[in-house]
């Protein structure tokens, strides 16, 4: 009888050890990670590299970048090719807000966006969705007249 039940206890463990493990993670590193999966997808237009734009992009990936919303990685990267045509970036980005959800698996990040000279001109906002364990694809981007500064 003992022999059964330590056989049971074994298989129960055997079967939770083996089993998948949840896409979710703490928040806070989470957090961390999209600062720098942002920072990553941003580097990507200063080193003139679509084939790295690209794997950012979630293939259900939906863009506010033209007259009508794009959708999916094709039309995304399609459109977005014409960034990359020229030696010198039209633009940059970079995170300045990460806030991610308590079950770790979408975050959002947000940021200016600045002209070649350095003068903000936008803000941009994405989704993030965890696609697999450390693995962040940008589900929805969409950018902003940047908002000028309170005079007081």
């Amino acid at each position: 009888m003992h022999k059964a039940i330590a056989n049971l206890i074994l298989i129960s463990i055997l079967l939770v050890a083996c089993a998948p493990l949840p896409l979710r993670q703490d928040p806070i590193s989470a957090r961390d990670q999209v600062f720098a999966v942002e920072r990553a997808f941003a580097k990507s237009m200063l080193d003139r590299s679509l084939d790295d734009f690209t794997s950012f992009i979630s293939e259900e990936a939906v863009f506010f970048s033209g007259p009508s919303p794009l959708r999916g990685k094709a039309q995304v990267v399609a459109w977005w090719a014409r960034y990359f045509t020229d030696v010198a970036a039209p633009f940059s980005w970079e995170p300045d807000e990460v806030e991610v959800l308590a079950s770790g698996s979408l975050a959002l990040s947000s940021g200016p966006v600045r002209d070649p000279d350095g003068k903000i001109f936008a803000r941009f906002t994405s989704i993030w969705r965890l696609e697999a364990p450390g693995t962040w694809r940008i589900i929805f981007d969409k950018g902003s007249p940047a908002v000028p500064a309170a005079t007081e």
